[in-house]
């Protein structure tokens, strides 16, 4: 697949900030009274509540960046993979993740073979054009009925727009309304699709933090969690 302008404008963007990329996030956050670690903690604890006990077929991490949600899939999961077309990203995340196997093309990722690929706050960094080609070439990395599952900023938050603008490797972000990313794993012919919004409380309200996978349909989530499984 041919590298677009955007694509590889993102790409040189995240080398220059991969090494501050945990100071740089934690600043755009700090409303939330959290660390990084604990969006990338959060997102594995829902993987965990949609897979279940049982689950441990291999895990790729699409578009793993400096490896933050890579490192706690490796806490679960027996083989974890991760992409980034970031060369410094890789770096960081071969530090912070050194278990995972990752990639640096996408060519490289082997096909049906995952029985989940996880796509954290990837899509809103790609043309509005392209995101269906990308989602579709996630698809193809997944076993015949594995499933895809997308975290994306949830832009009905103004908290989460805040955070988006003061963010500077979000410059240039373009945020799917959540019925927009619902729809692109249609068309991405998955099945069974699923939107759920997540993250709700920050950390002065922790204690309430145990009803927030009951508030799974309250559209004010940070973010929206969408998954869809492959079929035949």
């Amino acid at each position: 697949m041919q590298e677009s302008s955007r694509a590889a404008s993102d790409r040189a963007k995240f080398d220059a900030y991969a090494d501050d990329y945990v100071a740089v996030h934690q600043a755009s956050i700090s409303v939330t009274g959290e660390q990084p670690e604990y969006f990338a903690e959060y997102k594995l604890r829902c993987i965990e509540r949609l897979v279940g006990s049982g689950f441990d077929s291999p895990v790729l991490d699409y578009g793993c960046g400096v490896g933050m949600v890579t490192k706690q899939l490796c806490t679960r999961f027996s083989v974890v993979h991760g992409f980034d077309p970031s060369a410094q990203s890789l770096v960081a995340a071969r530090e912070r993740a050194p278990k995972a196997k990752l990639h640096a093309k996408v060519e490289d990722v082997p096909d049906r073979h995952f029985g989940l690929v996880i796509m954290s706050g990837v899509l809103h960094h790609i043309d509005p054009a392209e995101r269906e080609s990308v989602l579709r070439v996630a698809v193809e990395k997944l076993q015949g009925d594995g499933r895809l599952v997308v975290f994306e900023h949830n832009p009905l938050n103004p908290l989460t727009r805040r955070a988006v603008a003061m963010c500077p490797f979000d410059d240039d972000a373009i945020l799917l309304w959540p019925w927009q990313a619902r729809r692109l794993l249609r068309e991405a012919r998955l099945h069974q699709v699923r939107l759920r919004f997540i993250v709700f409380l920050p950390r002065a309200l922790a204690a309430l933090r145990w009803l927030e996978p009951r508030l799974g349909f309250v559209p004010l989530g940070a973010q929206i969690m969408v998954v869809g499984r492959k079929g035949p």
